[in-house]
């Protein structure tokens, strides 16, 4: 079900209702933080959800597709990475999405989690895509591998109540796919969790839906908090 931003305006009118005062930020809010009402929600039917996608400038479109969840598995063994992050800056860091770009970045989390060498190309990359609109992505890398394959690698973060959305992954594969389509694409979500720990999620496209291909969890510790206990089991895992 399409509708412009204007439609937004006319419904406030024929229903009496005062409209709040910045409409991109009512879409936004309910395309990324809050959840839909429960008199939309119970509309979707059992193992499916609304979302709303982005159909060109100031247009969406209500979307029904089935239920993903994209938050961290609590059950996931986590992994000790010595804490790289300057200490200047982790004394000043907060607890919002930039301190955990800064984490994930000083620590060279995006190489260590993809196998791959990794560089931050940019931040907050805001562009349009004809069929989307405008689109911002957290954090830009670029990477290669040893066969000098080169990968395109666009990083959404979430801290606080703040959740991944299916949403913000579909336009990062399409801002990808328009701005660098012979570059391999490899979409990551990295998610705050208590104590500290941080959850990376990579995501593909399976029959055109989002889809969770691997999560790992990372806690940064001083380097003398990894026993050899710790070694040995790592060593152990199987590899990816």
């Amino acid at each position: 079900m399409e509708f412009a931003r204007d439609d937004i305006s006319r419904a406030a009118r024929e229903l009496g209702t005062s409209l709040p005062k910045n409409l991109g930020d009512l879409i936004y809010s309910f395309r990324y933080r809050t959840t839909l009402p429960e008199s939309v929600r119970e509309t979707a039917g059992i193992g499916k959800t609304w979302i709303i996608r982005g159909v060109g400038p100031a247009k969406y479109a209500f979307v029904l597709v089935p239920e993903v969840s994209l938050a961290p598995n609590p059950n996931l063994a986590e992994t000790k990475v010595p804490d790289g992050t300057p200490g200047v800056v982790a004394k000043y860091a907060l607890s919002d999405e930039q301190a955990l770009l800064a984490l994930v970045r000083y620590n060279r989390l995006i190489d260590i989690f993809l196998g791959i060498a990794c560089y931050s190309l940019q931040n907050h990359l805001r562009t349009a895509v004809p069929t989307i609109g405008q689109v911002e992505i957290d954090e830009l890398y670029v990477g290669l591998n040893k066969k000098g394959v080169h990968y395109v690698i666009p990083v959404q973060a979430k801290a606080g109540n703040d959740r991944l959305s299916i949403i913000q992954i579909e336009q990062d594969m399409a801002v990808c796919n328009q701005k660098f389509p012979s570059l391999v694409s490899r979409p990551v979500g990295a998610q705050f969790m208590p104590d500290n720990v941080i959850a990376l999620f990579e995501f593909e496209q399976a029959r055109a839906l989002v889809a969770v291909s691997s999560e790992k969890h990372y806690r940064l510790v001083p380097p003398d908090e990894i026993s050899d206990e710790d070694l040995r089991l790592y060593q152990s895992r199987r590899a990816d």
